[in-house]
């Protein structure tokens, strides 16, 4: 050990009891190198390098985990490099040049590779403020404790605020998925989830073949681009029965290895668990999943696919299987991370751990969602489907003007109890059935097809309506059906006159016969309700002349729970003979608009006029100008709709009557060819001219051809753009759409 001097020996009995690393440097004349700084090596480096040791503690000793000989006698700047050092030293070069005070924080590691930190505090030692240093004391205080600390608490932090951020992210998600018709909910939830993750993320859906979903009611526009027509089974039927057939193929060509697998496909199989790494670089085997989605990502994410090596694939499950998967393209850690403490309190792998209870959560509730909408939707169809088989058709009566309306009060089943009938039996015949079976449920609707099938049966082969109920009252009996039932069947033979009205009642409320302005109840050949007829029904019988009107309804027509049944029949006849209008239509309105507004039940109208020739080309003033018809999605409706319109406008006097035809034909072409469920056609003489409305239970946007060169058609509605402005929009409470046109008077006539 060097002799020590009388500084060295004084500090020394002062320090050496401490527990924090210090050393005494002696700034020795006789010991420096007189050489100059060479040129390009630091001065304060330099410096550094000329002043010796004098002395240390024992806790620099055993921090350094040295031997005094090891320490004493060597430069500053070696005893840097011993303890390996590596930043934090800069100020000290200064220091050494300017003889002030320094202090800064500096990183190292020591030989088993465990990493320290030191506050280093460099002071000069001067016998007096205006002498020169002598001599410099090191003071290193560990501070590797309170640095892991504070990085423990740095990423306790992060870690609560990304969780945070998480949850909002659920939570957000969670309203988006409240109601999934948006057309572009489904892109919004991405957007969430790429915007969290500092990266992009995309939901592709299996419907027929993988394809990019930006909404899940409103992608019939994604058909038109499918990425996979074929599906998921592509991959393995292209390939056969060969052992690598199981999974579908992915060619990645490297130097000397060829690996065959298709990560999409397997995922959406269920062969391989997600989360699945697919590479972007890799090259897939044209029709595959994987090759086919690859091209899209290429496309949706431009310059930044060059800046990406892989995507995460996760699959949404639902209960009944695989719907689709969460594509997530997220940077690499070398592009994230900057090298501040920050970025390494709360390492990339972490951070994906937890993102990846993220992204669980979010596929299992969207999925989740989704296979419920899609349950509803089978429903719906399936609802739909009974709706098509048992609600009721109306067919055009050579003859007669027969206007009907039905709607439930089940939004769900989209059908109930009542129901009505228009027959044409022969060319001179028609005949008319509406009834009521108790409830408004699936049961209910069961019963009231039964009941309809059965009496359109006896209806064709007998002819008097009372014997019809007879044969209908023993089959009934006979079936045990559970619920209770009423109706009214009614035939319409034509004659010199008129028309002959024979009719019988089941339990039911009587029809209404108005005439010059008075309307009186059908009531006779009244009796007990279906199946419950004693003796033989009978029959009664009416005319009808020319301007004469029959109304048949149910009773959710007329009954409130406030009202006297009475009080309701009262006012319907009065309604109905106060009504102006000139066809069945303006009559139906008429009443729809004073009765069936605030509606508790089911409510099935039939009106029938006979045409008066003679008077029925005055227009009444009063006579409503709105009509509406419901039809079914099928092609027979787009003549009936153009019927109904030229009617209409014959009872409104309304010039070019054949435009209106034309508009109307291709809206309702449209919504039979694109949408689903029963259309209504709605028209409004606004006084500026006709408005036209037709809705469908289809949410999807009507979709231009123009600018296509893969579809073909849209010559409708240029015919349509050139004789109307139009339009479209949701339909109530978000269900369905609604297109519109409004014909306009400056338009050039059609020929």
């Amino acid at each position: 050990m060097l002799p020590d001097d009388d500084v060295v020996a004084l500090f020394a009995a002062t320090l050496d009891a401490l527990t924090t690393p210090v050393v005494v440097l002696a700034v020795d004349d006789r010991d420096r190198d007189p050489t100059p700084v060479p040129l390009g090596v630091n001065p304060g480096e330099f410096a550094m390098r000329r002043l010796t040791i004098r002395w240390a503690n024992r806790a620099l000793l055993r921090g350094a985990d040295v031997a005094p000989e090891e320490i004493l006698g060597m430069s500053l700047s070696e005893l840097r490099h011993l303890v390996h050092i590596v930043e934090g030293t800069d100020p000290f070069d200064d220091a050494m040049l300017s003889g002030e005070r320094a202090s800064a924080v500096v990183h190292g590691h020591r030989d088993d590779g465990t990493e320290f930190w030191w506050r280093a505090t460099l002071a000069p030692v001067r016998a007096t403020p205006e002498a020169p240093v002598t001599h410099w004391v090191a003071q290193l205080l560990d501070m590797t404790q309170s640095v892991e600390e504070f990085r423990e608490q740095a990423y306790a932090y992060d870690s609560e605020r990304r969780a945070r951020q998480a949850l909002d992210i659920v939570l957000r998600v969670s309203d988006h998925v409240m109601d999934l018709r948006g057309p572009h909910v489904l892109r919004k939830i991405s957007d969430l989830v790429g915007g969290f993750l500092g990266g992009w993320a995309g939901i592709y859906l299996d419907e027929s073949g993988l394809r990019y979903a930006e909404g899940l009611e409103g992608s019939g526009a994604l058909r038109h681009d499918p990425l996979v027509p074929q599906g998921p089974r592509l991959a393995r039927d292209a390939l056969g029965d060969s052992d690598i057939a199981g999974v579908g193929t992915i060619v990645i060509e490297g130097p000397d290895t060829t690996e065959i697998q298709d990560p999409l496909t397997a995922v959406m199989q269920g062969r391989l668990p997600s989360p699945v790494t697919m590479h972007l670089g890799a090259r897939y085997m044209p029709g595959t999943l994987s090759a086919s989605l690859l091209r899209d990502l290429r496309g949706r994410l431009g310059d930044r696919a060059d800046r990406l090596t892989s995507v995460m694939l996760h699959a949404m499950h639902g209960p009944s299987g695989t719907l689709g998967v969460l594509v997530t393209a997220l940077p690499d850690e070398e592009t994230t991370a900057s090298g501040n403490v920050d970025d390494r309190t709360a390492p990339w792998a972490l951070k994906v751990e937890g993102d990846a209870t993220l992204l669980e959560l979010v596929t299992r509730r969207v999925g989740m969602a989704i296979e419920n909408v899609q349950l509803y939707r089978r429903e719906h169809q399936l609802a739909e489907t009974l709706q098509r088989a048992m609600l009721p058709e109306q067919v055009a009566v050579e003859g007669l003007d027969v206007w009907t309306y039905y709607a439930p009060t089940s939004e769900h089943a989209q059908v109930g109890g009542d129901w009505y009938d228009v027959l044409q039996m022969t060319r001179t015949t028609a005949g008319i059935v509406i009834g009521d079976v108790v409830g408004h449920d699936i049961e209910a609707a069961a019963t009231m097809g039964q009941l309809r099938s059965i009496v359109r049966a006896y209806a064709y082969e007998l002819v008097r309506p009372g014997i019809v109920l007879d044969r209908v009252d023993r089959l009934v009996v006979g079936m045990h059906m559970p619920r209770l039932a009423s109706l009214v069947y009614a035939t319409l033979t034509k004659v010199p006159t008129g028309w002959a009205v024979e009719y019988a009642r089941a339990g039911h409320l009587p029809p209404l016969r108005v005439r010059a302005g008075e309307a009186g109840q059908l009531s006779g050949a009244g009796g007990a309700l279906v199946g419950y007829g004693s003796g033989e029904r009978g029959t009664a019988t009416v005319d009808l002349l020319p301007g004469d009107v029959l109304v048949f309804y149910t009773d959710g027509l007329i009954e409130r729970r406030d009202e006297d049944l009475r009080e309701g029949l009262f006012e319907l006849a009065e309604a109905t003979a106060a009504s102006t209008a000139r066809d069945a239509a303006g009559i139906g309105e008429e009443l729809l608009a004073r009765f069936a507004d605030a509606s508790e039940d089911d409510v099935a109208l039939v009106v029938v006029r006979v045409p008066d020739p003679a008077n029925d080309a005055k227009v009444a003033v009063d006579s409503p100008r709105t009509r509406r018809w419901t039809f079914p999605s099928e092609p027979a409706s787009i003549a009936r709709a153009r019927q109904a319109v030229v009617s209409a406008c014959t009872a409104w006097g309304m010039p070019h009557a054949s435009d209106a035809e034309l508009v109307v034909s291709e809206l309702v072409a449209n919504a039979v060819l694109h949408g689903w469920g029963y259309l209504t056609l709605r028209l409004l003489d606004t006084g500026s001219g006709l408005h036209i409305e037709v809705e469908d239970a289809n949410p999807a946007p009507p979709v231009a051809t123009q600018g296509h060169a893969n579809r073909t058609g849209g010559y409708g509605m240029q015919i349509v753009e050139r004789l109307a402005d139009w339009g479209w929009r949701s339909g109530a409470a978000g269900h369905g759409k609604v297109v519109w046109a409004k014909m306009r008077t400056d338009a050039p006539p059609s020929v």
